[in-house]
C-alpha cells in the first residue's frame, strides 16, 4: 500500500498547467507582442519621416548653394521665384515641391528656399509662401547672399 500512496503522490505533482492558468500566459504573452508591434510600427513610421525632412533639407540646401555660385549678373537675372517638381529617387512620381525665393536688398540677395511634402503640388505658390508652416513645410533655408 505504501507504494500506491507514492504513485498517488507522484502524480499529483506531474499533474500540469490547469487551462486558467495557460490562458492567463497566453493572454500576457498576447499583450506584450501587440505592444511590441505598435512599437514596431511607430518606429517605421519615424523613419519614414526622418527621411522625408533629411531629402527635404538636402534639396533645400542643395538649391542655396546652387544660387551662392551664381554670379552678380546672373543673381539680377534669377527668376524672383522658382517653383519646382523634385523627383528624387528617378521613379516618375513627384517626392517634393521645392519654392526658390530670390529678392535683391541693399546689402546682396535674401534667399528662401521651402521644400513641401507632394501633397502640396495643387496648392497656389503665394499660399505656400505666406503661411509654410501651415502647409507642412519640410525644409525651409533662409541666407543673405553678398557680392
Amino acid at each position: 500500500m505504501s507504494e500506491n500512496k507514492k504513485m498517488v503522490k507522484a502524480s499529483k505533482k506531474e499533474r500540469g498547467f490547469s487551462l486558467i492558468e495557460v490562458l492567463v500566459g497566453i493572454t500576457l504573452v498576447a499583450i506584450a507582442l501587440v505592444g511590441l508591434a505598435e512599437l514596431f510600427t511607430l518606429s517605421v513610421l519615424n523613419n519614414l519621416r526622418s527621411s522625408e525632412i533629411s531629402n527635404a533639407t538636402f534639396l533645400a540646401q542643395q538649391e542655396v548653394d546652387h544660387v551662392r555660385t551664381l554670379l552678380s549678373n546672373e543673381l539680377t537675372a534669377f527668376p524672383a521665384i522658382t517653383d519646382e517638381q523634385m523627383d528624387i529617387n528617378g521613379d516618375g512620381a513627384v517626392d517634393f515641391r521645392r519654392i526658390t525665393q530670390v529678392t535683391s536688398v541693399t546689402s546682396g540677395y535674401d534667399v528662401r528656399v521651402l521644400v513641401f511634402p507632394r501633397k502640396q503640388l495643387s496648392v497656389a505658390q503665394a499660399t505656400l509662401i505666406a503661411s509654410p508652416t501651415l502647409y507642412q513645410v519640410k525644409a525651409q533655408v533662409d541666407t543673405i547672399i553678398t557680392r
